[in-house]
């Protein structure tokens, strides 16, 4: 058995000229487009990366976006007065502060700063607690729902499968579990921790990994015809690999997300989504 690849790339660019025609009947119907404010703290050059894929995810579609890019020396209150300055602005649907913040600048207080209707990657408390209850507007963290979206698209069910997440982050490994729990999935989230961890990712229907270490879930430890979700981004030699032994695990899952190419081109798709959403429901907020 040889694996079916899900293209993450391939889908990520349909979904760019689905949501193009979107916001073209958006700014049609409301004279306006919605746009993102991204805020990163100093020049770290792997973010200045990331950022600039962003920015240019954005414009493709149509969409606007503008950078904040505050030097490292910033204090907490006038990091806290410029997320509530982007909060108040109308011109900004939604708003991302790029992550690890400076070791003085508080995560949490950042986090609960941003208005959880412009929270377009969930980190705000109300919007976890919201994707923990299942129930209200939320937003859920980009890089998770850009996985739920490829098992959605690929025509995947959940509903009463064996699904193992292996790390738990609060962005991707705990708002993978919950998002595969609300699909009606039997649930595990796995860690370093758990006893015998082969053992219980070799009952995973769909196995999710998001542990952060190269080729870390090796074949022996995927069931027979499982689907594999690699949320893994790690650098081996100048190159790009995920958290599972990729080509071994083409002989032995039914389907796998390749790393690059997978799981990563849909989280950028996940904010422009979330962002055109957020611009509706602020709109629907004014009545």
């Amino acid at each position: 058995m040889v694996a079916r690849v899900l293209d993450g790339k391939a889908l990520a660019a349909a979904m760019k000229e689905e949501l193009k025609g979107a916001v073209a009947a958006f700014k049609s119907e409301h004279g306006f487009v919605p746009g993102i404010t991204v805020v990163q703290v100093g020049h770290d050059p792997a973010s200045e990366r990331y950022v600039r894929q962003i920015g240019r995810s954005f414009e493709d579609v149509g969409m606007t976006f503008s950078l904040h890019q505050p030097e490292t020396s910033i204090t907490q209150a006038e990091m806290v007065g410029l997320v509530e300055d982007l909060n108040d602005d109308p011109a900004v649907s939604g708003i991302i502060v790029q992550m690890p913040l400076p070791k003085h600048l508080p995560q949490e207080a950042v986090a609960n700063g941003i208005a959880p209707q412009k929270d377009v990657d969930g980190i705000n408390p109300t919007n976890a607690g919201r994707l923990l209850a299942g129930s209200g507007q939320f937003f859920a963290p980009a890089t998770p729902s850009g996985g739920m979206e490829i098992l959605r698209r690929e025509g995947v069910e959940l509903s009463g499968r064996r699904a193992v997440v292996v790390g738990r982050s609060n962005i991707v490994g705990k708002p993978m579990a919950l998002l595969l729990l609300h699909q009606n999935a039997t649930v595990t989230i796995c860690h370093s921790r758990t006893r015998d961890l082969p053992a219980v990712c070799r009952e995973a229907d769909i196995l999710v990994a998001a542990i952060g270490k190269p080729r870390f879930i090796t074949q022996d430890m995927i069931k027979p015809g499982a689907i594999v979700i690699d949320f893994g981004v790690n650098v081996v030699n100048g190159k790009a690999v995920g958290d599972v032994d990729y080509e071994a695990a083409l002989e032995t899952a039914s389907a796998i997300t390749p790393v690059p190419g997978g799981t990563g081109p849909m989280t950028n798709v996940m904010l422009l989504r979330n962002t055109l959403r957020a611009a509706e429901l602020l709109l629907a907020e004014k009545g």
